[in-house]
């Protein structure tokens, strides 16, 4: 079973495995055409004053440390495998957990790790104020969501 505890990295198998074409495809694609770009950069003359420069130069800096990120998160992360998350009696990594607003609507919203939010599609990562609000807690839970516009009470209908 997951951990509660926040300072470990959880991912669900589809986030890892998204990280993992995300980290491949930074390492052998954008790495060359970032490389590309320097060189053509280079190609024009004094690099002191040449912005075409600068700015591959700028984003090869964010290549490498968006690299460095995905390489940390594939070593450090606990994945969350599907038949642990549905099987959970409480919220965790992987759960689709349907909840009641005090005003009677009703939303779904599934759980996920690191780098996975979609919140358009109802993906909502452990870290956010849902997530953390949910997080741990089973069904029947009432649980308060501090939003923009206010503290949100929210029951927990049900976790799968």
């Amino acid at each position: 079973m997951t951990t509660l505890d926040p300072t470990i990295l959880l991912l669900t198998e589809e986030g890892k495995k998204k990280a993992a074409e995300e980290l491949a495809y930074l390492k052998t694609i954008k790495r060359h055409e970032v490389s590309e770009k320097i060189q053509v950069a280079k190609e024009m003359g004094d690099i002191s004053e040449n912005a075409e420069y600068a700015a591959a130069k700028e984003e090869q800096g964010f290549v490498e440390a968006r690299i460095l990120e995905l390489e940390h998160i594939l070593k450090t992360a606990e994945v969350v495998s599907k038949e642990e998350a549905k099987g959970a009696v409480a919220v965790t990594v992987g759960s689709k957990v349907e909840v009641k607003a005090e005003d009677g609507s009703q939303r779904s919203y599934t759980i996920v790790g690191v780098n996975e939010a979609d919140p358009k599609a109802g993906k909502v990562t452990n870290e956010s104020p849902i997530g953390q609000a949910l997080y741990g807690e089973a069904v029947g839970a009432i649980v308060e969501v501090k939003t923009p516009s206010g503290t949100k009470a929210l029951t927990i209908v049900s976790i799968s």
